[in-house]
């Protein structure tokens, strides 16, 4: 049983992988390679309102579903599963207005701040830190139980 949660601990980091690998063929996101050119002075590119959001949202279920996933294989806890999922849409609606409004400004809020936004909206980064949250957590239920 152990072996099949961990199996499908992987399964959820693919599927966060497979976002990433197949970027450029499952979402429409002409920022991609604005944000790739490395000498900042790119041309904004044009773009269109409704594919750009609708990608956005549709990427953020993608990350949100193998991120519930991972929480759920590892600590194996329902609730935790559905906290996990409540904090990382927090800060999904707390970042995604932000970076549309960055791009309505055409980024001149700040590049670097821009990027960093971006990162939040289009990764699951708040994985990063909910993992070990949610670890510590444990450890200390099980501390207060003995």
């Amino acid at each position: 049983m152990k072996f099949l949660s961990w199996l499908l601990v992987l399964v959820g980091i693919a599927g966060i992988v497979s976002v990433r690998i197949f970027e450029d063929s499952l979402f429409y996101d002409p920022f991609l390679n604005y944000f790739h050119d490395a000498t900042k002075n790119a041309k904004f590119p044009d773009f269109e309102w409704t594919r750009l959001i609708s990608s956005h949202l549709f990427r953020f279920v993608l990350n949100l579903v193998s991120s519930c996933i991972i929480i759920h294989f590892i600590f194996k806890n329902k609730d935790w599963t559905v906290q996990g999922a409540v904090l990382i849409s927090i800060i999904f609606a707390i970042t995604f207005p932000i970076y549309l409004f960055c791009v309505a400004d055409r980024f001149e809020i700040g590049y670097l701040f821009s990027f960093y936004i971006r990162r939040f909206v289009i990764q699951p980064l708040i994985l990063l830190l909910i993992v070990p949250l949610f670890y510590y957590r444990k450890q200390l239920l099980l501390r207060n139980e003995a």
